[in-house]
């Protein structure tokens, strides 16, 4: 039986040109240009989580999954935001998601933006020139197995 668990997702939105937007708003769009929120998705903090993460490679400083959970509340607060998800166990589901994404290390319990680089580059690197390549390239496979089927038949 062959198993139906994908090896890697990808998800990818295009959204209108980035004019004057605000920061929190801007890594929205980000969050859900990449997949990592829905559309219409009113539990958001990973767009704060990611907020950061940001504001934390800029210093290049690892984080606790406690103080990524202390910073986002109190950016959550001064938005006057909801601050539901911010359980611990929460906060460590979407940085895992972040780390499947390629897009965040770990290290000793502590969190990075990847090698402190930009997301522009991380996207760059990790997505567009290696996860789509692949991704492109199987479904491709894929195709082609149908179309062999089809000619055969």
């Amino acid at each position: 039986m062959v198993k139906e668990t994908p090896l890697g997702e990808l998800t990818l939105r295009r959204y209108e040109k980035p004019y004057d937007t605000q920061p929190r708003d801007l890594m929205r769009k980000i969050c859900l240009s990449l997949g990592l929120l829905q559309p219409g998705d009113s539990r958001d903090i990973m767009v704060d989580i990611l907020h950061v993460l940001e504001a934390a490679r800029k210093n290049k400083t690892w984080l606790t999954s406690f103080q990524i959970r202390d910073q986002v509340q109190t950016q959550r607060k001064e938005q006057s935001l909801d601050e539901k998800g911010l359980a611990e166990s929460n906060i460590r589901r979407q940085l895992k998601r972040l780390r499947d994404s390629m897009l965040v290390d770990k290290h000793n319990n502590q969190y990075r933006i990847a090698e402190f680089a930009p997301l522009s580059e991380l996207f760059e690197t990790k997505i567009e020139n290696f996860l789509l390549p692949q991704t492109v390239s199987r479904i491709k496979e894929y195709l082609g197995k149908l179309d062999e089927e089809h000619t055969n038949s």
